[in-house]
């Protein structure tokens, strides 16, 4: 690969991540019902407002989950694919191969966000556990929902909270049936 193709690799491999990034948190905030007017979220809702009011005329959402935000993460991330394939010189695949590795990565980078989120959490449980923050505000609202079940699962500990352990367990057992099977052997997954 020339220089070119490098500095083209890191600037759609980066900014593509924050793209995505934002667009799945979008789409991650709106199923754990956060607050639509946190400046955060604000700023996420205008920043990926354009590429999802694309899709929202075409697919409609279903009681109150925006599919179109998750149907845009997964073209943009096929999108993205195809561009590092083709900044990278090489054949592309067929289109079922560059789906089914677009899908493992939203799902891994779904499970990249909760992990990131759940260790914020974590941590701000101990520095600032009444914190008003916005952002921490976002983070409690973001992984309360994949922690709840958990916690109503496990007795009272005395003030210890070990649903995040269960959660962490969870999001590696996830990986390891989901996702390190496509990235080993994409056929696999699509039968061929």
């Amino acid at each position: 690969m020339n220089t070119i193709g490098d500095i083209g690799t890191l600037l759609v491999s980066t900014l593509g991540s924050l793209y995505l990034m934002a667009i799945l948190l979008r789409f991650l905030l709106q199923l754990s019902r956060a607050d639509f007017y946190n400046p955060i979220t604000q700023m996420i809702v205008r920043f990926t407002d354009p590429g999802v009011q694309v899709f929202r005329r075409i697919i409609p959402g279903i009681r109150g989950i925006d599919l179109s935000s998750l149907v845009l993460a997964i073209v943009f991330q096929c999108a993205a694919m195809y561009a590092l394939i083709f900044l990278a010189g090489l054949q592309f695949p067929n289109f079922g191969l560059i789906l089914t590795w677009g899908l493992a990565g939203i799902l891994s980078f779904i499970l990249n966000i909760y992990f990131w989120g759940m260790l914020i959490s974590i941590i701000a449980s101990f520095i600032a556990p009444f914190s008003g923050h916005p952002a921490l505000v976002l983070v409690r609202q973001l992984t309360e929902p994949v922690m709840a079940p958990f916690r109503r699962l496990l007795p009272s500990m005395g003030g210890l909270d070990l649903s995040p352990i269960f959660v962490f367990l969870a999001i590696q057992i996830i990986r390891i049936v989901l996702i390190i099977p496509v990235q080993a052997n994409p056929r696999f997954v699509l039968g061929l």
